[in-house]
């Protein structure tokens, strides 16, 4: 599965609105040391559970008004959303395993 790109003009199709597995959201900007690091992880995760999680991406830069909303102020942030709800986030830089935890996985 690739990663979806989130923009507000697809946020309520992708997110707000979709039902079944969980999503994983990826708050980041091209200029974070960490959410260069992070990329590569969240994009396995991607692929591996395939099918069992929906993985996201949101670049701050270019959709202030979405980190707005989640009031992100760090980067990277992770935000798990099912169903519409957030039921889990975390800040920095992650290890797999605990985003995967962080999934319910």
């Amino acid at each position: 599965m690739n990663e979806v790109i989130i923009t507000k003009e697809n946020f309520d199709e992708e997110i707000r609105n979709y039902k079944g597995m969980p999503v994983l959201i990826d708050f980041w900007a091209s200029w974070c040391g960490p959410c260069m690091m992070l990329a590569p992880i969240v994009e396995e995760i991607a692929d591996e559970y395939d099918g069992r999680v929906k993985v996201c991406k949101v670049n701050v830069d270019e959709e202030p008004e979405l980190a707005a909303a989640f009031r992100v102020e760090s980067i990277p942030l992770l935000v798990v959303v099912k169903d519409g709800a957030i039921v889990n986030q975390a800040v920095g830089l992650r290890p797999k395993e605990s985003i995967i935890e962080m999934l319910g996985l």
